[in-house]
Formats: structure tokens, C-alpha cells, sequence
């Protein structure tokens, strides 16, 4: 079947890029991309330190392409590394930054930490961020901790495509810490944003020519007619005294006559 052809390809690069990801660690290793050509696999790996994962002479990388050759199955795997731009943009790089700092510093830090990364982030251009840290921090019991600055979105097709999310992991004596962070670029398009033109004039636009409406001549208002206190109550009276002659008399009860 060709769908179990696609996934089975789809799992193998998923093993190969939590492979790397896994011998990689704290050495700025941001994510990893898989390019298939007539020649073999390429593999391109995006790091903020290329001179460590590259190693005296190349012997890390030899290394590597050993190891995914026996591991993977792999014919001829070409390895490609590519340094990151803007470090402080990628949330990988700085989510394994903050687990590094919470391991060597310890839990009393935690809040400086968080404070520091934001404001660095913020400065390299990003429009919001959001950083959670969870576990016994800095108590016995766990706990979730948010820093959050800036605009972020965290809901809808935005949220889920272009807001960058990495998750890492310190390992403390209380246990494990998480580390979960979250950036907003600026440069990402917002259906919602506008964009407002001051220096456009109304004469370079090509509007179309208003036509006046006729106005229509609004009729008076007639004042609602209000009767006046006194034949209002004259009225009254003259109710009352109709009322009063159309009552009948009562008949009188004939007096029995114990005598008889």
C-alpha cells in the first residue's frame, strides 16, 4: 500500500530528528530538517554553536553519520549544518537556555531567569512571548509559573502555525523541571491588522462623484391635545352625579308584626 509507504517514511524521520535532537543537547540545537535527493538523504541541522557540533577536524560529524548509517539504514547521509539567524527568536534555543540556567543556578533564580529571557527576546524584535515553567519549583509541591509580555496569540489557525513553540526539560534535585516557551514574530501577517496611510490625500484617490439627495421637508408635529386641570375635573363631577342617579333606591324591608 502506498499510504503505509508515506508513513512508514513519515515515523523515520521523526525517529532520526528525536535521534539528533537526543545527542545533541546543550549545545544550542535548534531543530532538524530531512531533504530527500537522487543522490541520498540530506539532513540539515540548525544550531546556534556549529562550531561544537562539528567538533576538532570533523570527528563529531563522522561520528554521527556512523551511528544514523547502522541505526537507520541509511545509504550515503549527507549531514548540513546551518547557523541560526536571530538566536533569541528560536524557542528551542531558548527554552534549552532556561533549563541550563535553572541547572546551574537552582530554583532560587527562577524568576530572574524567566525575567532576563523575556526582555532579551523582546529586544530582538519578537511581538510577544510566553514562557511556562512547571514543577517543584520552588517548593516541595509543583507548581505552574507564567511569564508572559507582548502580544500573543493562542487560539486559531495563527496560533497553531505561526507562533513557534519548543518544550525542554532541567533536571533538578527536586526532580524534573518543564520548561515550555512560546514567541510571536513580528513579522508574521495578522488577518486582523491594519495598515492607516497618512501621507495619501483625498484628491490623488479616484472616487466617484457624490450626487446630493433632495431633502425632505419635514411636517410639523402636531401638539397632542391635553385637557386642562379644570375640565378634567368638571368631568368628573358630572360622572359622579350619572353614577350617582342611576343607582335605584333600595326597598324597604315590611316590618313584621309579632301580634299575629
Amino acid at each position: 500500500m502506498i499510504e503505509r509507504s508515506f508513513v512508514s517514511q513519515q515515523f523515520k524521520e521523526y525517529m532520526i530528528q528525536e535521534f539528533i535532537s537526543e545527542n545533541l543537547k546543550k549545545v544550542g540545537h535548534s531543530h532538524t530538517k530531512m531533504i530527500r535527493t537522487p543522490l541520498g538523504e540530506k539532513i540539515v541541522i540548525y544550531t546556534s554553536r556549529p562550531g561544537l557540533i562539528v567538533g576538532r577536524k570533523g570527528q563529531n560529524i563522522k561520528k554521527l553519520t556512523k551511528t544514523l548509517k547502522k541505526k537507520f539504514n541509511l545509504e550515503d547521509p549527507q549531514i548540513e549544518i546551518s547557523e541560526v539567524e536571530n538566536i533569541h527568536l528560536d524557542p528551542q534555543i531558548v527554552a534549552e537556555k532556561i533549563a541550563n540556567s535553572l541547572e546551574r543556578y537552582g530554583t532560587a533564580r527562577f524568576k530572574g531567569i524567566g525575567h532576563k529571557v523575556i526582555s532579551e527576546v523582546m529586544n530582538a524584535g519578537a511581538a510577544g512571548i510566553e514562557i511556562v515553567i512547571s514543577g517543584k519549583i520552588p517548593s516541595a509541591r509543583a507548581k505552574r509559573w507564567r511569564f508572559n509580555y507582548g502580544y500573543l496569540k493562542k487560539c486559531g489557525n495563527i496560533a497553531k502555525e505561526g507562533v513557534r513553540k519548543a518544550y525542554s526539560e532541567a533536571q533538578l534535585k527536586s526532580g524534573t523541571v518543564g520548561v515550555q516557551v512560546r514567541i510571536m514574530p513580528s513579522d508574521l501577517i495578522l488577518p486582523d491588522r491594519i495598515k492607516i496611510h497618512e501621507d495619501v490625500q483625498f484628491d490623488d484617490l479616484n472616487l466617484p462623484e457624490v450626487v446630493p439627495v433632495a431633502k425632505i421637508e419635514k411636517k410639523p408635529r402636531k401638539k397632542p391635545f391635553v385637557k386642562r386641570r379644570e375640565d378634567v375635573r368638571g368631568d368628573r363631577r358630572e360622572n359622579f352625579q350619572n353614577q350617582k342617579d342611576s343607582r335605584k333606591p333600595r326597598k324597604k324591608r315590611e316590618s313584621r308584626d309579632d301580634s299575629k
